[in-house]
């Protein structure tokens, strides 16, 4: 008998632009320190336009604040908001101090959040108050019973959400201590798909993954620090 020598099934794309390896943190703080004047987002129904700097600044007060209210790396906040300047910051704070950001679908009913909730063991829930028919502060509490991990739920405008954003120098750095000791490999987002088949899969991701998918979409479009990118999402 003989012994066939098998190769694994892998599949290599160009390996000519080395992958990023750093956090989310450290790719908004090199790119403060390079465009900090540029506008960063603009929400037209919200009326806000931030700069680089504008931004980053509420990114790192909400960020000590998750840290100032006792989450700790690797603690799961799940997010469920239509398209808000707010969604962003979340997402970036939550990256900036290494708690796991769980994306809710805007359009999930009661059955679909109390599972992804629950599946991925979130202690946090951020929203907005509704979106469209929904009133997500209703159907939060009508599924609080199914999520035993769930401790809190902060919505948007609310003053639960504005204390978040802390000034204090000393609990600053300590977030950025906690930035600090971050790995790219570190898990930071957790993606469920539409659940078509049967329940969502949730999918979880890394800073390297998440950086690297928008560097190179963005390069493939040949985007440059002077082009804007719409969003028309709900």
């Amino acid at each position: 008998m003989t012994t066939e020598t098998r190769k694994p099934a892998m599949a290599i794309g160009p390996t000519d632009t080395p992958l990023l390896d750093t956090t989310i943190g450290e790719a908004l703080g090199r790119t403060v320190r390079e465009h900090g004047h540029r506008e960063a987002l603009v929400s037209c129904h919200q009326g806000i336009r931030w700069t680089y700097d504008e931004f980053a600044d509420r990114v790192r007060r909400l960020a000590t604040g998750f840290v100032s209210a006792g989450l700790e790396p690797g603690d799961r906040v799940g997010l469920w908001s239509p398209n808000h300047a707010e969604w962003t910051l979340v997402q970036f704070a939550t990256a900036h101090v290494g708690i796991i950001l769980v994306n809710i679908n805007p359009a999930y009913r009661t059955h679909e959040l109390a599972y992804a909730l629950h599946q991925s063991e979130c202690r946090w829930l951020i929203a907005a108050p509704t979106f469209k028919s929904s009133d997500y502060r209703a159907m939060t509490e009508q599924v609080r019973a199914d999520v035993p991990t769930l401790e809190r739920a902060v919505f948007f405008w609310d003053d639960d959400w504005d204390e978040l954003f802390v000034d204090d120098a000393g609990a600053m750095r300590r977030a950025d201590d906690r930035s600090r000791g971050l790995s790219a490999d570190d898990a930071i987002n957790i993606q469920y798909t539409s659940g078509t088949t049967g329940f969502p899969k949730g999918a979880t991701l890394t800073h390297r993954n998440i950086l690297n998918n928008g560097y190179f979409v963005a390069s493939l479009q040949q985007l440059g620090a002077g082009d804007r990118l719409c969003i028309p999402v709900p």
